[in-house]
Formats: structure tokens, sequence, C-alpha cells
């Protein structure tokens, strides 16, 4: 599973990331405003499943499907899928972002995708546009993306500087993306960059629609 947070695990194979416990309020708050009351939502590289059980709980009305490419993180998911027994959380699918061969045939409702464009290749990126494109319900169809993003209007946070840093370190195919880079690739595969949110620790969460 790729991540740069310290993840434990538990006796059960759940995986905890404290990451995921601290930001899911906040994403949480951003996306009941922006989601259906009831349809079907695509979690993309869903890590240890903390979001994806989080947000099942909080919108009862919407149809979960957490995924992810590691096996690793897909047990975590199906563990705290288990603890919590939620009739709106569907078994984790084994998804890779960048292989249309894994994606479902839709259509869903919306999608969500944390912490993936900088912490993969950006063929990850343009795999996940080309396949929302294709399955979300069209019109109105959402992408939610959360993490952070270089822009050119703002002076990059210096803690974003050496996170960015970081991960090049370890893996040159990753770093944190361009905003607006990320917009044009959207609109490219019709999603309209519709709304940037301002979130806790020099993050966005960045929502695109179908149309």
């Amino acid at each position: 599973m790729q991540t740069l947070d310290s993840i434990s695990a538990l006796p059960d194979g759940a995986l905890s990331s404290p990451a995921a416990r601290r930001n899911a309020e906040a994403i949480l708050s951003v996306l009941r405003a922006h989601l259906p009351a009831r349809g079907s939502v695509m979690e993309i590289a869903s890590g240890s499943g903390e979001h994806a059980t989080a947000f099942a709980a909080a919108m009862p009305g919407l149809n979960w499907t957490p995924s992810d490419p590691s096996e690793q993180a897909r047990d975590s998911i199906a563990a705290w899928t288990h603890q919590l027994a939620l009739a709106n959380l569907n078994p984790p699918l084994a998804l890779d972002a960048a292989d249309p061969a894994t994606w479902p045939q839709g259509p869903v409702d919306a999608i969500y995708c944390a912490n993936m464009t900088h912490i993969s290749p950006w063929s990850a990126t343009e795999g996940l546009m080309d396949q929302a494109g294709r399955v979300l319900r069209r019109p109105g169809g959402l992408l939610a993306l959360y993490g952070p993003y270089r822009e050119a209007e703002v002076e990059l946070a210096a803690s974003n500087a050496a996170f960015d840093d970081s991960l090049k370190a370890r893996n040159a195919e990753w770093g944190l993306r361009d905003r607006e880079t990320v917009a044009a690739l959207a609109r490219s595969h019709g999603l309209a960059a519709t709304l940037r949110v301002q979130m806790p620790a020099n993050n966005l969460i960045l929502l695109f629609r179908a149309v």
C-alpha cells in the first residue's frame, strides 16, 4: 500500500491511519454538501479503508464501493467493513486507476479519490480522468479529489515543498501535481472544474462535474 503515513495494524487485519482519521471530518463536511442524498459512489485508492467506512456510515443513502490495487489495503478495507457491517458499504475492488481493464462498467453518481495523484505515477491520474469521464453519470456526475497541489497563483507552503521533495526522493515519478494541469486533463475527458476548497494542513478538495 503506497502511503507516507505511519500505519498501525490491528489484530483483525485492519490498518489504522492517523492522517485518515484526522482529516475525515473536514472532508466529510465538503462531500455532504455536494454529493447526492442517494446514489452510487466509487472510491479510488481507498488505502486503509477508514474514509470509506466513515463516509458510508455518515451518508447511509449512498452505496459506497471502495477500491485499491494493493491486496494489503483491500484486506484492511474488508476488516473495517466486517467490523461495522454497513449495508451500504460494498466489498473492495482490485482497481488500478491506470489500468482500464480493472474499472467497472458504471455508471456511478460520484467518484472520490484522496491522496493518490501525488503518490503515484502521472499515468494513474491520466487513467483516473479517462475512466471517470467514461463511468460518471451525465450530466452532473461528481469527481472529488483531495490532497496537496501546486498552484501558480499561490505560494507553495514550506511543508508542501518539503513533502514534494520527499516524494520525489522516494520515487522520481511521484510529486505534487499542478492544479491547472490536472484541471486541463479533466477537461479533455469532459469533466469541468467547478470548485476549489481550501482544507486544513495546506490540502485542497477539487470538484469536477461531468458535462
